[in-house]
């Protein structure tokens, strides 16, 4: 099975994962998370776990056709995940009585068109991305950096795996020692001071934080393809660089400004994370 991009869909208000199949041109969708939805059991897993076995002692098809891909947990890490094609999905459907079978059909057929007219049209995967965060509460003016920040952020990773870095260890290392260069933080440390959890950190920047995050992944791409960096730590070493080009322009609007550009602010205030509106006075 070919690992396209892992995204999250969403069913409801409820995330399903899933990935697409470059080779196949079909969605792959995390069946717990359909279970979920479907069932509306607290303890998924265990429902699952009894109608795997079922579906084997019947011989049924459908146990021969699930297949497994690391997804991303609620932790932020990766794990092995049983999956369905699309098609297999419906088939699952049948298998579970639920009042939210038919509303789950047409999502899963709307999912499949947005991805091939996303696929012709590149330009629609980022107005639907607009309208997830519009969906969300955030602002205008966020979004807008929010979604470049995630076109920079695609063109390091696929520097990185360019340059020969595959482990997703590796690539929360290399962020990790970026962010610390530009921000003075860890990652955890950063999601400390805005009291987060397994919340994503890039969602709760302000304006001003996604800018220099952004010069600091732009910088360090530029750098890596020019010098074409050869292993781990020479990887690493042009990531610090990247943090520390923005290190220093951080350096400047605090001077120009009077205003900390790492702020404590959150995404459960999404209107101060407005540039005009985020940061304190330094002391």
């Amino acid at each position: 099975m070919v690992n396209g991009v892992s995204k999250i869909k969403v069913f409801e208000n409820k995330n399903v994962r899933a990935a697409w199949n470059e080779e196949e041109e079909d969605w792959y969708f995390s069946v717990i998370d359909v279970i979920e939805i479907l069932t509306e059991s607290d303890r998924p897993r265990k429902y699952w776990n009894d109608l795997k076995k079922k579906l084997t002692q019947e011989g049924s098809q459908l146990s021969e056709k699930i297949g497994q891909l690391k997804l991303p947990a609620t932790d932020g890490k990766l794990y092995k995940t049983d999956v369905l094609s699309t098609k297999n999905v419906l088939r699952l459907i049948q298998s579970i009585p639920s009042p939210k079978a038919e509303p789950f059909k047409l999502w899963l057929a709307q999912v499949g068109a947005d991805r091939l007219d996303e696929i012709s049209d590149p330009e629609k995967a980022i107005l639907r991305g607009a309208d997830f965060y519009r969906a969300k509460g955030y602002t205008e003016g966020w979004i807008n950096q929010r979604l470049q920040t995630i076109e920079m952020r695609k063109e390091l990773t696929d520097e990185w795996k360019a340059r020969g870095i595959e482990k997703e260890k590796d690539y929360a290392i290399l962020t990790n020692e970026m962010t610390k260069a530009w921000s003075g933080l860890s990652v955890k440390e950063y999601k400390q001071k805005k009291g987060l959890k397994k919340e994503n950190l890039r969602d709760n920047m302000t304006n001003i934080e996604l800018v220099l995050n952004m010069l600091a992944e732009v910088t360090a791409t530029s750098i890596s393809k020019q010098e074409k960096p050869e292993g781990f730590d020479a990887n690493k070493k042009v990531a610090v660089r990247g943090g520390k080009v923005a290190n220093t322009a951080k350096k400047e609007y605090e001077k120009a400004t009077g205003l900390k550009a790492v702020s404590s602010l959150n995404a459960k205030d999404k209107p101060a994370l407005e540039i005009s509106n985020c940061g304190k006075k330094k002391t």
